[in-house]
C-alpha cells in the first residue's frame, strides 16, 4: 500500500492584485508558505473568481495541509465563499481586493461620495492593461464615457510613495476628467487580518 504523498504546511492563494503585497508579508513574517496567484484580471468577470478558484484549489488541497485565500468577495455573491466552503479553506474577509487597503478610508468615502474611483499601486501599474484594454476603452473609445460618466472623483489608496507611481495617478485621473486625491494606507487592513489567518 502506498504512503499518501508528504503535504507542505500552508498555501496562501491570493488575487494578482494583492499578490506583490502578500509576497511582501510572507517574506517579513518568515511564513513557510508558497504563494500562489489568480489573475486580477478576473475581477473584469466576477462570475470567473469562484470557478477559477474551485479549479485552483483542487489542485492544492492535495498538496497542502492549510490553504488561505487571499480575496474579497468582489462581485461572487457570495459563490467564492461556497467554494471555500467547500474545499475548507478559509479567507481574508472583505467586500472586494481593495477595500483590505483602505478599510475605514474607503467605508467612509463611499458614505461621503458613492461615486468614487478607487486605485491602488497595482491598478495604476497596469492601467492600460486592465482598464483601458480590459474593457475595450483601447478599440472603443466612446466606452470610457459609458463606465465612467457617473463618477465624480479618484482616490488613490497608495500602499507606497513612489513618484511615477503618482504621476501616472494623476494621469489616469486627467484621462477621467475628475479631482484625485490620494492617501497614503500601505497595506492597510490587509496586513492585520492576513497575520489573523497565517498565525491562528
Amino acid at each position: 500500500m502506498n504512503a499518501a504523498p508528504h503535504r507542505k504546511p500552508l498555501a496562501i492563494l491570493a488575487c494578482g492584485a494583492l499578490a506583490r503585497e502578500v509576497r511582501s508579508l510572507v517574506w517579513e513574517r518568515r511564513w513557510e508558505a508558497d504563494l500562489h496567484t489568480a489573475p486580477a484580471l478576473n475581477h473584469l468577470s466576477p462570475k470567473l473568481i469562484a470557478s477559477d478558484v474551485d479549479r485552483r484549489l483542487d489542485d492544492l488541497e492535495r498538496r497542502y495541509e492549510r490553504v488561505v485565500v487571499v480575496y474579497g468577495d468582489c462581485g461572487t455573491g457570495g459563490a467564492l465563499d461556497r467554494v471555500l466552503t467547500k474545499h475548507g479553506a478559509v479567507r481574508t474577509v472583505g467586500p472586494h481586493c481593495y477595500e483590505m487597503f483602505g478599510g475605514d478610508e474607503v467605508r467612509d468615502a463611499l458614505r461621503d461620495r458613492p461615486a468614487t474611483f478607487f486605485l491602488t499601486d497595482w491598478l495604476v501599474r497596469n492601467w492600460d492593461r486592465a482598464v483601458v484594454a480590459g474593457l475595450g476603452i483601447e478599440r472603443f473609445p466612446f466606452l470610457k464615457d459609458t463606465y465612467f460618466e457617473h463618477l465624480t472623483h479618484v482616490l488613490y489608496l497608495r500602499q507606497e510613495p513612489d513618484p511615477a507611481l503618482e504621476a501616472r495617478a494623476r494621469d489616469i485621473a486627467e484621462f477621467l476628467g475628475l479631482p484625485l486625491e490620494i492617501r497614503e494606507v500601505g497595506l492597510g487592513d490587509l496586513e492585520r487580518r492576513l497575520i489573523e489567518l497565517v498565525e491562528q
